[in-house]
């Protein structure tokens, strides 16, 4: 895969670990990763960058992942761009919150094992794909 074909991913976590951990992952498997240091990092990036998926934390101090994403889809710029929700918020409840109320891409709990968040970005990307003209 040359440079200018790997997928482009923005992770907006407020935990730099958990940014450098995803992004160490993601790199092997050929994606272009991003890191933003929170809600309104992340926003800012995501505005420059246009990736091809963002990963969401929801817990951050300076802004709400909600608020994020609703930002995010709210955006003509960015209303397209698939979001997976990645978050300690463990709680079923939380879960259809995200899936079926905000209609987030995916929603995958902390921890997770590295071949679960892998699944998850392929499933996302390759349907995000099946409507667009090549």
């Amino acid at each position: 895969m040359n440079a200018d074909a790997r997928r482009r991913i923005v992770y907006i976590e407020d935990d730099p670990e958990m940014v450098d951990l995803v992004t160490i992952i993601l790199n092997r498997r050929g994606f272009d990763v991003k890191g933003a240091n929170g809600g309104h990092h992340g926003l800012s990036i995501v505005q420059q960058e246009l990736p091809d998926l963002v990963l969401l934390d929801l817990m951050m101090p300076d802004m709400d992942g909600w608020d994020v994403y609703h930002q995010l889809k709210s955006s003509e710029s960015t209303s397209h761009i698939p979001v997976i929700i990645i978050t300690a918020k463990a709680q079923a409840i939380d879960r259809v919150l995200g899936l079926h109320i905000a209609r987030v891409d995916d929603y995958i709990s902390k921890p997770f094992r590295p071949q679960e968040l892998l699944d998850s970005i392929d499933r996302v990307l390759s349907s995000s794909h099946k409507g667009t003209v090549v």
